[in-house]
């Protein structure tokens, strides 16, 4: 079958197939291209796609700059805005200082070679795509169309890594992708834990220690299957005051409307903690070709630390993967955590097709690559962030 490029006038005329994917992705897609994205997720500017071969439905996004934009659409904010950010995690002044003016001097360079005039193949305008089953006939396919359709973008795949995705990682490798590395993700199997006993049982204690919060403060672990309005917009709140407010304001602002729209659609199952019928915790998780993962988390930041709603949270998702034997993904951030409780680091990367662009954008995504390689990769791996 010949991939087909669908936008909001012409969806539609698709014929949806009955795949996990496609009914996982169509309320929301659907009504992310016909109402636009910013009342959903409000620092998201892009024009939206689906494409169409064979049983497979990508949500495609396609950029030209949008420098401000959320890095789930912008390149440019995820290598330097971000970055930038982060340095401050590395606890080294001197060293932060010197790399701050490294990420100015390359947000420049990355402008001037156009490093968001991009199509993202599978973007959920979520922190991590999960993928469906991909051949190497199909990324082929894919790649050509998606070339042919807009010959001045470079095509890209997020959110791949040799754990979850090694096969369609191996497929673009081999039809040309540069692989850019992009942050360190952690990943439990539970059919390959890759611990040793004592690992194992250290493992095991944390998350029943994790879990314990639940008796001692009295938190009551609901599953979420209908929203108000008043608890979209605290969901939306408790997110924002960890991952907008607590972290970077970079991450993907999603609005009272997006988690109404989660929800209703099914895109997202959800769970919250409350205590005396107030809601203080959330977590919005959606699953795929055996991979779950959770893009909206958060909890009241004001509470005390020791309540452990982020611990309740987080073992919660890990102990729902594990006993359905799905792969948990949890993104990257909180290492240590997530190290301690059995999870592994794999290095994640952006494929990147840019053949048929211009040799000074080759050139400014392969000296990204080179500085990625061989400067932020190890200092990813040393501090292990």
């Amino acid at each position: 079958m010949t991939p087909k490029l669908y936008d909001a006038p012409s969806i539609h005329q698709l014929q949806w197939p009955t795949t996990e994917m496609a009914q996982r992705l169509k309320g929301y897609w659907l009504t992310l291209m016909q109402d636009g994205t910013e009342t959903y997720i409000s620092n998201v500017r892009t024009q939206l796609y689906l494409l169409h071969l064979d049983d497979l439905v990508l949500p495609i996004t396609v950029n030209t700059a949008e420098y401000n934009n959320s890095y789930v659409c912008s390149f440019y904010a995820h290598y330097i805005t971000y970055a930038t950010y982060e340095l401050a995690a590395l606890r080294l002044p001197v060293v932060e200082r010197l790399l701050a003016v490294l990420l100015w001097g390359m947000g420049r360079l990355l402008q001037g070679v156009k490093i968001n005039k991009t199509v993202i193949v599978n973007n959920w305008l979520l922190s991590t795509n999960l993928y469906p089953a991909m051949s190497k006939e199909q990324v082929v396919a894919i790649t050509q169309h998606l070339v042919g359709a807009f010959p001045d973008h470079a095509i890209t795949f997020r959110s791949i890594n040799a754990c979850t995705t090694g096969p369609l990682q191996t497929a673009l490798q081999k039809q040309g992708y540069r692989m850019v590395g992009s942050r360190q993700v952690y990943l439990y199997d539970p059919a390959r834990p890759q611990l040793t006993s004592k690992q194992a049982a250290r493992t095991a204690k944390n998350i029943r220690r994790d879990l314990s919060h639940l008796t001692v403060g009295h938190h009551r672990r609901v599953t979420v299957t209908e929203l108000s309005s008043a608890d979209a917009a605290k969901m939306a709140d408790l997110y924002t005051s960890l991952y907008l407010k607590r972290y970077c304001d970079n991450n993907p602002q999603f609005t009272p409307a997006f988690v109404a729209l989660a929800q209703q659609s099914g895109f997202l199952e959800m769970i919250a903690l409350e205590q005396n019928d107030r809601l203080e915790g959330v977590a919005g998780f959606y699953r795929l070709n055996g991979i779950m993962t959770a893009p909206l988390l958060g909890y009241d930041t004001q509470l005390p630390q020791d309540c452990g709603l982020y611990r309740i949270l987080s073992s919660s998702l890990t102990q729902f993967a594990t006993e359905r034997g799905l792969v948990s993904h949890k993104s990257s951030g909180v290492a240590d955590f997530k190290r301690n409780r059995g999870f592994t680091g794999w290095i994640e990367y952006t494929a990147v097709y840019d053949r048929h662009l211009p040799a000074y954008r080759r050139l400014g995504w392969g000296l990204l690559k080179c500085i990625v390689d061989r400067l932020a990769i190890p200092l990813i791996k040393k501090f292990q962030l």
